[in-house]
């Protein structure tokens, strides 16, 4: 009999779980604005370049929207930053995380932490680090969002992924990265950066959804 019980309960957790996959459908989220009306010029920095992604990345990544620009102040002083957006509908892609793709791209992480920044009010967890490919190096700070949350680690972001589509029907998520290379000192590439992210931060909450 308990046998019996058991093969009952496996089977109908199976046909629910078959049900489930075969009826749910994640929805398609839309950014808070769309990404071609993000400022080329705020609180004294100024767009300087923006570029656009290979054809073949653009295949590979299947972002919904993104921005990849540098932006600089009047005194030279510049930063890299790129915006990413995935709407969680059929044709959406996902984060891929810089641990995977830097290295991909011949850059060797000489250092990473993960770190609290108060960025108007807001606690936003992300990660600090240090990247290097021979001589040149790049500090960069980044982190993942879902529904109005920053994470800075992938564990993290795959389950809000799994937990929001199952209860939210929501699986929408975007990636932030700010970046300063050259050989210069450390602290004054992490000073340039937070300031650009508490100048900026109000705008890019702004552009992606809660």
């Amino acid at each position: 009999m308990n046998i019996r019980f058991r093969f009952l309960f496996i089977m109908l957790l199976l046909a629910g779980a078959g049900t489930y996959m075969a009826f749910h459908r994640d929805l398609e989220v839309p950014p808070g604005r769309p990404f071609e009306e993000f400022p080329a010029s705020h609180a004294g920095w100024r767009m300087i370049g923006q570029a656009n992604l290979s054809e073949n990345v653009v295949k590979v990544l299947m972002p919904t929207d993104y921005l990849s620009r540098r932006y600089a102040r009047e005194d030279g002083s510049s930063v890299d930053m790129y915006l990413s957006f995935f709407d969680g509908g059929p044709d959406s892609g996902r984060i891929h995380s810089p641990k995977h793709c830097l290295p991909g791209g011949g850059w060797t992480e000489l250092s990473s932490r993960h770190a609290t920044l108060d960025l108007g009010g807001e606690a936003v967890n992300l990660v600090r680090a240090v990247y290097a490919m021979g001589n040149n190096r790049e500090v960069i700070y980044y982190w993942f969002a879902m529904r109005g949350k920053t994470m800075s680690d992938e564990f993290s972001l795959k389950i809000a992924e799994i937990s929001g589509s199952m209860f939210h029907r929501r699986r929408d998520q975007s990636f932030m990265r700010i970046s300063v290379q050259g050989d210069g000192a450390q602290e004054e590439a992490e000073r340039r950066i937070e300031g650009f992210l508490r100048d900026f931060y109000p705008v890019i909450r702004d552009f992606l959804p809660n």
